[in-house]
This record gives C-alpha cells, sequence and structure tokens, in this order.
C-alpha cells in the first residue's frame, strides 16, 4: 500500500512541477497561452505523457544530431513536444517553432529549479537492484577477488 502512495506522490509531484512551469512559460513566452486553468493542467499532463515515452524515442533517433551539437538538439526536441502538444490541447495555444523553443526552455528551468527546491520525486530500486547488505561478513568469508 504504501509503495502505491508514494508512486502516487511521485506522479503529482512530476505533474505540478511541469504544471508550474508551462504556468510561468505561457506568461512570459509570446506566442504561448493557456485559455482556461485546466487547459493548463491538461497541456501539462500530456507534457507529462509525452515526455515519458515520445521523448526517449526521439532521443535515441535523434543521438547523431545530438553528438554533434552536444545536447543542444535536446532543445529543438522539447520544442517539437510542446508544439505537439499545443496542436492537441484546444485551450493552449502554442504560436510557432520559436515559441515552443523558448518555452520548452523557460519549462526546463522552472522544472529544474522547482525540482532542487522541493527535491526530486523518490526512484524505487528495480527488482532485480540487490539490496544493500546489513552488515559486513566475519573475517575471511567475503568475496575472492582473483587477480
Amino acid at each position: 500500500m504504501i509503495l502505491h502512495f508514494e508512486a502516487v506522490r511521485a506522479f503529482l509531484q512530476r505533474w505540478l512541477v511541469t504544471a508550474a512551469g508551462v504556468l510561468v512559460a505561457s506568461q512570459i513566452v509570446p506566442g504561448i497561452s493557456a485559455q482556461s486553468f485546466p487547459g493548463l493542467l491538461a497541456a501539462s499532463l500530456l507534457l507529462g505523457v509525452f515526455n515519458a515515452f515520445l521523448r526517449p524515442i526521439m532521443l535515441i533517433l535523434s543521438l547523431p544530431l545530438l553528438i554533434v551539437t552536444l545536447g543542444l538538439f535536446t532543445f529543438v526536441v522539447n520544442a517539437v513536444l510542446l508544439l505537439l502538444v499545443g496542436s492537441l490541447v484546444k485551450s493552449f495555444y502554442v504560436a510557432g517553432f520559436w515559441s515552443a523553443f523558448w518555452g520548452g526552455v523557460v519549462i526546463s528551468i522552472v522544472s529544474f529549479v522547482a525540482n532542487g527546491v522541493i527535491g526530486k520525486p523518490a526512484k524505487r530500486p528495480a527488482a532485480s537492484e540487490p539490496s544493500p547488505p546489513d552488515r559486513k561478513p566475519p573475517p575471511g568469508q567475503g568475496p575472492i577477488i582473483d587477480v
């Protein structure tokens, strides 16, 4: 039961941080606007889903460009995702590529600062990760390193 609560809390924290970033971007970036607060929440939720599923695929496909540009192409990927959100959510408007580009930069900065202030959500260890040992093995009983 506790694991479910932590997962929900981590999801809500990520969503609220993204929503704060989208809100700030809609206030300071010309060409990005949200007609309603529910529209802003829907846009941030969809952006979070896209960041979780589409962004990794796009980053892998653009790996040569990421290497050549020393990672700066990530801003283009973020802009494309924000443009996609703007085209799918009716009450959220993104004017064009440069608005999406600067909106992505603002959202990234706000997310970085917010996660620094409130902390990133706790990550659960994978089932295959060994748990840390509780105590040291007795002398002579530890792992053998053969050189």
